[in-house]
């Protein structure tokens, strides 16, 4: 099985952004997964899409969650795939 694509999107001065990452980042040391963060900040059509959710988390391409990254919802979604 194929690790999951997890995706930060977020934003500089984003303090849920800075909560968010910090959530993946104890959980990627715990659980032994990467992650990637990408940074909307001046790219139209992610500020079009992202910027109202910040911070969202994607798994595989599907939104998991925004605003808030709850560190044991994150451990059920990714329970079995790593």
């Amino acid at each position: 099985m194929a690790a999951p694509d997890i995706v930060l999107y977020g934003a500089r001065d984003c303090e849920l952004c800075t909560s968010a990452e910090e959530v993946l980042d104890r959980l990627a040391h715990e659980l032994g997964f990467d992650y990637r963060k990408v940074d909307i900040g001046g790219i139209a059509a992610l500020e079009a899409a992202y910027r109202a959710h910040l911070p969202v988390v994607e798994i595989d391409g599907e939104r998991a969650f925004t605003h808030f990254v709850p560190p044991q919802a994150l451990r059920e979604r990714l329970a079995g795939r790593i």
